[in-house]
């Protein structure tokens, strides 16, 4: 076995939204540096960055990128995935969203100097715990809404939908 394991709830007696679920071993999470699959119906991924763990939706708030396979970088000394449709930086512990903005006091500078801004959080974020060499994911229970919400939506699965039926 590689370590990935289908995603399984664990023991703990918790309501079933709120329940954590096994998702790999931590020698697959070490040696791989991240997992994607499904917890409770809801796409996440969980990475592995110098030393620790951090779950988001897999799918990128912007445009629905993959996440799982964006390059992790220091952006402005933030741990970030970069979502490799667009370049989209979002901050791993936080789920803000990067861009760079023109800083102000430069705007008649030519160039004028930029500065990396947060956008807000717009990835939903998850926790991930490790526990007897195994992850478990808890899914995010706050109400809060934020961008990546959108792909867990009935009017996006209705998108998709008449998309298959190809009535778009």
């Amino acid at each position: 076995m590689d370590g990935a394991v289908a995603a399984t709830p664990s023991p703990d007696p918790c309501s079933s939204s709120q329940e954590a679920v096994l998702v790999c071993t931590e020698a697959h999470l070490l040696k791989e540096g991240r997992w994607s699959g499904q917890v409770h119906g809801r796409d996440v991924v969980v990475f592995h960055h110098q030393g620790g763990c951090y779950t988001m939706d897999r799918i990128c708030h912007h445009a629905g990128g993959p996440l799982e396979d964006g390059d992790i970088e220091d952006i402005a000394g933030h741990a970030c995935i970069v979502c490799p449709w667009h370049k989209i930086k979002i901050t791993l512990d936080t789920g803000e969203s990067l861009y760079r903005a023109i800083d102000p006091a430069t705007i008649k500078q030519r160039p004028p100097r930029t500065r990396w801004t947060s956008k807000g959080v717009k990835q939903r974020m998850h926790t991930a715990e490790v526990r007897d060499g195994n992850v478990y994911v808890t899914l995010s229970n706050t109400e809060q809404k934020v961008d990546s919400d959108y792909y867990y939506s009935e009017e996006y699965k209705k998108l998709v939908s008449a998309s298959k039926r190809g009535t778009t």
